[in-house]
């Protein structure tokens, strides 16, 4: 199965309704999920309260914010990511990132920047936690029952009594476990120190790479990696991250690349050319097992993505190697992820007893 998604990032855009629009175009196209950057380093709108409100304006796309584990509390972390689940029923992600800079460290007065590696071993543990935390709540824990007054069977919330290497967190979550059981977590695992991080808790790993023998050679170390941590490596999609530049119409191709992309830039690997050869570079690398999809990040994003979506999607659905509707409801299902097994069920509860 061939995964697609792409970025709404709009540099000093705030009005919410120019990202509906845009992830409307996106579900249009039946991708999988379409993400929004952020960070403490440049202004901008939060990511996750956009998304929250993209949600109920469409119905079946994924909604993957950026939110970064540092400077953050755990807690509402997990909190936050979760209620965009319940708000989204079903569709949310969570693209995990670090924040490295003094300057940013300078915003929360806290503490000082640490160390990449070490930042990413706490992005780790923020990861786990957050897992922990969504499972907290047995799937069946609310009991609503109004003649009894009872709201929560507490024999079914759970401590997760989790210590980290920087902070320490009790539980149980005070939101209800989310519609996916774990929303889907998703890592940049281009850079070295992430890719553990990525290898053991993502569940959708973004790699920048502007060959095939480097994307596959990631895709390879990641999913060692991932057993190696004890998964099952066909529960990681591994997806190419591309800025794609389609102001060049159906400008003729170099050979072997798709409008003489991608190339390594300043940004990142960069697609320039037309829809058409973009669809022949998406096929063909999937079509080798170089990569489980891409994530696309238009260079302007409303004509590229419009270009994405009514060009090389619709090419790539004629020559039924992507979908032409949605099989499924939420985001695990348009990546074909199971809903994960709560690790606390049948535990030791909280207290004990209905309240």
């Amino acid at each position: 199965m061939l995964h697609l998604s792409a970025a709404l990032d709009q540099p000093s855009a705030y009005d919410a309704g120019s990202y509906v629009e845009l992830a409307r175009l996106a579900e249009r196209g039946g991708l999988d999920f379409v993400t929004l950057g952020d960070t403490f380093a440049r202004p901008g709108p939060d990511a996750l309260a956009v998304l929250s409100r993209v949600a109920p304006a469409t119905s079946r796309i994924g909604l993957v914010p950026t939110v970064t584990t540092t400077h953050t509390e755990p807690f509402h972390v997990q909190a936050a990511v979760a209620t965009l689940d319940w708000v989204s029923r079903g569709r949310a992600g969570w693209r995990i990132d670090v924040s490295t800079t003094e300057g940013e460290a300078r915003l929360f007065g806290r503490r000082h920047a640490a160390p990449v590696e070490a930042l990413w071993h706490e992005a780790g543990e923020v990861a786990d936690v957050a897992a922990r935390l969504w499972d907290s709540w047995e799937d069946d824990a609310e009991i609503r029952d109004l003649p009894t007054g009872r709201f929560i069977d507490q024999d079914k919330l759970h401590y997760v009594d989790f210590e980290g290497a920087d902070f320490s967190v009790k539980g149980p979550s005070i939101v209800p476990r989310p519609p996916q059981g774990h929303p889907v977590r998703v890592v940049d695992a281009t850079e070295g120190h992430a890719r553990r991080t990525a290898a053991r808790y993502a569940d959708v790993a973004l790699v920048r790479a502007a060959s095939p023998a480097q994307a596959a050679a990631v895709r390879e170390q990641l999913r060692e990696e991932a057993g190696e941590f004890g998964r099952d490596p066909d529960t990681l999609r591994v997806l190419a991250s591309l800025l794609v530049d389609l102001g060049d119409g159906e400008h003729a191709a170099e050979p072997g690349h798709g409008g003489g992309g991608p190339r390594q830039t300043a940004q990142g690997p960069l697609y320039r050319g037309g829809p058409v050869d973009l669809a022949e570079l998406v096929a063909a690398w999937h079509a080798d097992g170089i990569v489980d999809g891409f994530h696309l990040t238009p260079a302007e994003p409303r004509r590229d993505l419009e270009r994405l979506v009514n060009g090389t999607v619709a090419l790539l659905q004629h020559r039924g190697l992507f979908r032409t509707f949605y099989p499924g409801s939420t985001l695990r299902e348009h990546l074909g992820l199971a809903r994960p097994a709560n690790q606390y069920a049948g535990q030791y509860a909280v207290t004990g007893g209905a309240s």
